[in-house]
């Protein structure tokens, strides 16, 4: 055998054990939000992180409409991961609600953080319960978002058909903002997690006093209906300026998700990344703090996991 055909197989043989990161070519979209909220940052920072660790891997965030239409993104089966509720991605996942007769292949690859209902007012509007509510001019969230979902079922714990009872409005949480400081709108439903700038800026606006609505004595009524995914949270008094309480809210579990189709060692690569950059997601926000090793466990998703993601956490000892 010639020097030159031993050099070649050589070559080749080398080619062939290398990591399988490094010879996938992906271009990954993550599928977040609207820009007001927690979504689009912290997408951002994962794709900023995941361009320059993975190789072969440029990620970009795009901004959506929220976790419903992230969903549907991820049904497409393109090379989507999105930032989603577990209420809107166990629906996706049995063809449901928003998916009704359509069932979305999508798998768990972590457990983010925590999202809070937001249910906002200012003073003024004689709203203290959420059945004030009724007759009022109040958004439920943009088309497209797990807000809209949550908040339905808000009302409908409290006994308001959200077509009927309310003057419905479909507005992003920056258009809410907006609309209540021109008292176009009374009230205005937001799940996100803690704190988000939006709401910031409407606690901060000169002249206005915020006020949340509390809800939590409405989660029996909405577990009885939509089973255990949402709890019992509270928004401190300390997040946003003028609360003269903490608000006694509902929350629900963040997940970040793929499609079925997408490969172990892709979905692999993201979670070990995730984790291994966590830092520089907390310094894009806080809320990244809550993504830790001890919040992964099987029951911490209401859809399956992905394989990818399992492989990583039972490299770290989780019991999977």
């Amino acid at each position: 055998m010639s020097q030159l055909l031993k050099t070649l197989m050589l070559a080749v043989c080398a080619l062939s054990v290398l990591p399988a990161a490094a010879q996938e070519k992906i271009n990954l979209s993550i599928a977040t939000g609207g820009t007001g909220g927690v979504y689009y940052p912290l997408g951002g920072g994962m794709a900023a992180v995941l361009s320059k660790k993975v190789p072969g891997m440029q990620a970009t965030a795009e901004v959506t409409g929220g976790s419903v239409a992230n969903l549907q993104l991820i049904g497409t089966g393109k090379p989507y991961i999105a930032l989603t509720q577990a209420d809107a991605a166990i629906d996706a996942y049995n063809g449901v609600g928003k998916f009704q007769g359509t069932k979305i292949p999508v798998r768990a690859m972590m457990m983010l953080y925590t999202n809070l209902m937001h249910a906002v007012t200012v003073e003024g509007t004689g709203i203290n319960t959420i059945n004030d509510l009724k007759g009022k001019r109040v958004s439920t969230g943009s088309p497209g978002s797990a807000t809209e979902v949550f908040a339905f079922r808000v009302l409908e714990a409290a006994g308001l058909d959200p077509k009927k009872d309310i003057r419905g409005e479909r507005l992003g949480v920056s258009e809410s903002v907006n609309a209540i400081k021109d008292k176009k709108i009374d009230a205005f439903f937001f799940v996100v997690g803690l704190p988000t700038s939006a709401v910031t800026d409407l606690a901060s606006t000169p002249g206005t006093k915020i006020k949340f609505i509390d809800h939590a004595n409405l989660l029996p009524a909405m577990v009885k209906k939509s089973g255990n995914i949402y709890i019992a949270d509270v928004i401190p008094k300390s997040t946003y300026a003028g609360m003269d309480k903490d608000n006694q809210a509902t929350a629900v579990a963040n997940l970040l998700v793929a499609n079925a189709n997408m490969s172990e060692q892709t979905v692999y690569n993201i979670v070990k990344t995730v984790f291994d950059k966590r830092p520089d997601l907390i310094a894009v926000h806080k809320t990244a703090t809550d993504i830790t090793l001890e919040r992964q466990k099987p029951e911490a998703s209401p859809v399956p996991w992905h394989p990818g993601a399992v492989k990583y956490f039972k490299e770290k000892g989780l019991k999977f």
